[in-house]
């Protein structure tokens, strides 16, 4: 469903951990307004949040995309929740529900990963695509999965993170920091898993360090087992991490080695840098507002 372009207002929260991305707009093309809160308690942040959409007039919907981990069956009484998520004071956070509640409108929910992902899909790096995969790297590892032309959920959402990859050959000792599996993917090659081993950035570290191998192995098998489970074509990587130079040329060129020249329609594989950049989840929270 395309949004209106002149005489609807739509409401758009990408709510992160670290800060609140608030936006108000026609269409995702036709963004009037724009602000940025830190992400504070949750009394705190929501009722500046609500103020301030308030302060831009009546909108017609608002689209939500939320840190996770989320409930989206719309059948569940939690649904628009923020569940367990580690992030003090927000676990059970009842976000859709307080907007719902406090500014009268339809909400359109889902995580921030399936909104950024909706976006590019829709407006960046997925145009002409049949199916897209978002995948952040930064103080988390997490991903949506765009198929058939809407997010993939199902018990709950993708946690493209917390895949056990096989380990580098000089990787054997981290035990990892993932404080649920230790050693999965965002235990191994988020930003801080990263930190913790060599106590810098990866784009602090020499480009001869081994680090950059490591991780960019650790990325390539998370692009292989996409490519291998859901024959998708484009997966977008982003966040801070991914920022470090020519990682996404060492992702590439490793996801193609494991390949190996298997796949049917390998050529339509691409494995590309946000089109959007740090304006995807914005973007796809204002396309959740259009179906809500």
């Amino acid at each position: 469903m395309a949004l209106a372009e002149d005489n609807e207002m739509f409401g758009a929260i990408e709510a992160g951990g670290t800060k609140f991305v608030l936006a108000v707009g026609h269409s995702p093309t036709k963004i009037i307004a724009r602000h940025e809160i830190p992400t504070r308690s949750t009394a705190e942040t929501l009722e500046a949040a609500a103020a301030w959409l308030e302060s831009h007039g009546v909108i017609t919907a608002l689209g939500i995309a939320s840190f996770g981990p989320v409930e989206l069956d719309k059948a569940s009484p939690q649904w628009g929740r923020i569940t367990n998520t580690p992030k003090p004071g927000w676990a059970n956070c009842d976000i859709a529900g307080f907007f719902a509640e406090r500014l009268k409108v339809p909400i359109g929910f889902d995580t921030d990963v399936n909104g950024a992902a909706l976006a590019e899909y829709r407006m960046g790096a997925g145009l002409n695509a049949s199916s897209l995969a978002y995948c952040t790297v930064g103080t988390g590892i997490g991903g949506g999965l765009i198929l058939g032309g809407a997010p993939v959920h199902g018990a709950a959402h993708p946690e493209m993170g917390h895949i056990f990859p096989r380990r580098h050959s000089h990787d054997l000792d981290f035990e990892g920091i993932c404080p649920h599996h230790r050693d999965c993917l965002e235990g191994l090659a988020s930003g801080p898993a990263i930190k913790a081993r060599w106590k810098a950035s990866l784009s602090e570290l020499p480009s001869d360090h081994i680090a950059h191998e490591i991780i960019a192995e650790y990325l390539a098998q998370l692009a292989h087992a996409l490519f291998a489970l859901t024959a998708v074509e484009v997966i977008v990587m982003g966040g801070g991490v991914m920022k470090t130079p020519h990682l996404l040329d060492r992702v590439n060129e490793r996801s193609s080695q494991l390949g190996a020249g298997y796949f049917p329609g390998e050529s339509k594989h691409k494995i590309v840098a946000p089109s959007l950049g740090d304006q995807a989840g914005i973007t796809g929270a204002l396309l959740l507002a259009s179906a809500p």
